[in-house]
């Protein structure tokens, strides 16, 4: 077993899940900790929908910034719920203007997941069968991370040339509290060097920005969509549960 207990994230925090007194002292605690805290907005909105607007969304994030600043580890790190940067030009570029303006860099993903749903069907049988054996859902979800991680990094080298300083999108949830250290330990088996999430984001591919609509998805999706390199293997969206959910039906998860 391997000690990660040094290693520092970035947590992106969505501000109506913890604006409360519970939520503030998670906060302090992840302060307190190092780990950097970003920016997920206020209210999570799917910014693709042709309801939200753009002024709506630089609100919400502003909102969303009110919970966050006060505490020492803020930083000016946004990341896009769902990943969806606009589903027009106009909107992606007015939130773009408003970022550079105010300070914000983009906290893209690298490799995107799925980890949500894997907790979300993990959860329903937790409701029918309380003592159920978790060991199938953590193998499984060790497998997807794996397949993920090995997907996205072969795109940046098909793209880029080399892999780069990769950032991995997980969630808050019972599946990573129960498993992120066997997710760990199997990134350690497997070679990939585990660095702070801060030192990740320097690498250059983050200040990308990439010309595509609709925007967003992992940076490398984006970048591989714009240049046309693997176009042939991009689905989309990039990641969703709909592409896990016959493996799990099958596997009776």
């Amino acid at each position: 077993m391997y000690n990660h207990d040094d290693l520092k994230t970035v947590l992106f925090v969505c501000g109506e899940k913890l604006e409360g007194t519970l939520g503030k002292k998670l906060l302090r605690a992840w302060d307190e900790k190092g780990h950097i805290l970003g920016n997920h907005s206020f209210s999570h909105f799917f910014y693709h929908s042709p309801e939200i607007d753009a002024e709506a969304y630089i609100k919400d994030i502003q909102r969303g910034e009110a919970i966050v600043k006060e505490f020492s580890n803020f930083r000016k790190l946004f990341r896009f719920p769902f990943l969806k940067e606009g589903d027009t030009a106009k909107k992606r570029d007015a939130v773009r203007a408003f970022l550079t303006k105010h300070g914000y860099r983009v906290g893209h993903a690298t490799i995107d997941a799925s980890d949500w749903y894997i907790d979300q069907r993990m959860r329903t049988r937790l409701e029918r069968k309380p003592n159920a054996d978790l060991t199938p859902y953590r193998d499984f979800y060790l497998d997807h991370i794996r397949d993920r991680a090995t997907y996205y990094d072969d795109l940046s080298k098909k793209v880029l040339g080399h892999s780069v300083r990769h950032t991995l999108l997980i969630h808050h949830n019972l599946l990573n509290a129960l498993f992120l250290g066997d997710l760990l330990n199997m990134f350690d088996r497997r070679g990939w060097q585990l660095i702070d999430a801060g030192e990740a984001f320097k690498d250059p591919v983050f200040s990308a920005r990439p010309d595509i609509i609709p925007a967003g998805e992992s940076i490398l999706w984006a970048l591989a969509k714009e240049t046309g390199k693997s176009e042939g293997h991009l689905r989309y969206p990039g990641e969703d549960g709909q592409y896990e959910k016959d493996e799990m039906d099958q596997l009776g998860l």
